[in-house]
């Protein structure tokens, strides 16, 4: 390499810091695009974020329920204010729908149950989780990794319609201790965004 091309790659390095260098490495800025859901319900919809880099197995799980329509039809079972609410495994008349296999719980996945993330409900068994899940309306450090037990898997953010999700918070309760509604909202559908 002679001193015309050092002189040249000079330039252009310094052209670069003066102007900016957007057209360069284009690909390395561009941030990965993450799966979008969208979740339309009675009470309005809401877009959420999922993160598969983070909850591989939740977010494939998760995606599996969607693309099956299995979220149709289904309501938010449990609401409770200054907590989170909880749909996607009872239908309208309070039963609940037959679901895969449980899954791996990967609540030691460093995400945080802090407001407006979605994670996976399950029972007191640490790998039980398999359609159920909620979303938090408040941040719920006892509900991360460590802090009580295992934790409960977030993977997911709500990225638009967290004044939806604190509408359903707020729907009159039968027995607000267990988060019953009178009335619960019901899950129209739970689509990927552009399908």
């Amino acid at each position: 390499m002679g001193p015309k091309s050092l002189t040249w790659h000079g330039s252009a390095v310094i052209a670069c810091v003066l102007v900016g260098c957007s057209g360069l490495g284009r690909q390395q800025q561009k941030k990965k695009a993450f799966p979008v859901v969208v979740i339309a319900t009675t009470a309005g919809t809401i877009r959420a974020e999922l993160w598969p880099d983070k909850a591989p197995i939740t977010v494939r799980n998760f995606l599996r329920y969607v693309d099956e329509q299995f979220y149709d039809g289904t309501i938010f079972h449990r609401v409770m204010v200054g907590f989170m609410i909880q749909g996607g495994g009872m239908k309208t008349n309070w039963q609940e729908k037959p679901t895969h296999a449980p899954i791996k719980n990967e609540a030691d996945n460093g995400l945080r149950n802090v407001r407006g993330t979605l994670a996976m409900a399950r029972t007191d068994v640490v790998d039980s989780a398999t359609s159920q899940f909620y979303i938090n309306t408040v941040d719920n450090g006892s509900l991360d990794h460590g802090v009580q037990g295992y934790g409960y898997a977030v993977f997911g953010q709500v990225i638009e319609g967290m004044d939806v999700v604190h509408k359903i918070e707020r729907a009159p309760s039968a027995d607000p201790e267990k988060g019953i509604p009178v009335k619960p909202v019901l899950i129209k559908s739970i689509r990927r965004a552009g399908s």
